[in-house]
């Protein structure tokens, strides 16, 4: 693994230099866009506006229009010139209860790994966290942008989850949520029954990404000239005069599955 970021973790006066590598690998099928007349593949280009013509990668440049058709142009020297300690340096403000923490806020996780030289400060941090339940709050800057993290202990290993601003979120005041439904104590009762016999402890490994295999044995059937087997069909809502006997035969099953488990 090749780190993307070095810097420091920064709490009150402690520095903690540490690599920052990507926690997360996508394992689907990569598409190429084609012609659809000879199946040539499709190229992007970056191309002027003004004249038409491509223009290579080393010739482009960053700019901000501060005014129409008037832009500064920006090298990679003024985005560390802005903050140098940001780019620098994953400063925690602030720990508090992980149960806090609002999932809307959580985007991707990073690993973070120590210098040679910082490994017990690393492994301080991290039993520190881990006895007490909290994470830490702070901000950096990665690749040009401020990002809110949140610090964690993970057996031994700190995991940096990147995270959105409050102010990223969308509100919902749009949306028709029935909050005001009313709804029968027996549908109720048989909704939370259900959801109990339906709960168990959670092991990820269990979980797989079955649409990317579906997916796979249609393009390995397509590839040999087969057909690909029939589409399956859109489930249709559950009707609200049906919802009651849904609720019983779906405990009904979850049961029969619990006891051949």
């Amino acid at each position: 693994m090749r780190p993307i970021w070095t810097g420091s973790i920064s709490f009150g006066l402690i520095n903690i230099p540490v690599r920052l590598y990507t926690a997360v690998k996508e394992a689907r099928p990569d598409f190429t866009y084609l012609h659809k007349k000879d199946l040539s593949p499709i190229r992007y280009a970056k191309v002027c506006k003004a004249d038409g013509a491509e223009i290579p990668f080393t010739d482009i440049v960053k700019g901000y229009e501060y005014d129409k058709g008037d832009y500064v142009v920006l090298q990679d020297e003024d985005f560390k010139r802005a903050d140098v300690r940001k780019t620098q340096t994953i400063d925690i403000t602030d720990f508090v209860k992980k149960d806090e923490i609002d999932i809307k806020l959580l985007e991707k996780p990073y690993y973070l790994e120590p210098t040679k030289e910082s490994k017990k400060a690393y492994a301080l941090l991290s039993e520190g966290l881990a006895r007490t339940g909290k994470v830490g709050i702070g901000s950096f800057v990665l690749r040009t942008r401020e990002h809110l993290v949140l610090l964690k202990p993970d057996d031994g290993l700190l995991v940096l989850e990147q995270m959105r601003f409050k102010g990223d979120i969308v509100k919902p005041t749009e949306l028709n949520v029935p909050v005001e439904e009313k709804i029968s104590a027996k549908e109720l009762d048989l909704a939370i029954k259900l959801i109990d016999q339906l709960t168990g402890a959670f092991h990820p490994e269990e979980y797989k990404d079955t649409y990317t295999d579906s997916l796979m044995k249609i393009i390995d059937s397509k590839a040999h000239g087969k057909k690909p087997r029939p589409a399956g069909k859109k489930p249709a809502p559950t009707a609200v005069p049906d919802l009651m006997a849904r609720l019983r035969e779906s405990l009904e099953e979850a049961k029969k599955k619990r006891m051949a488990a």
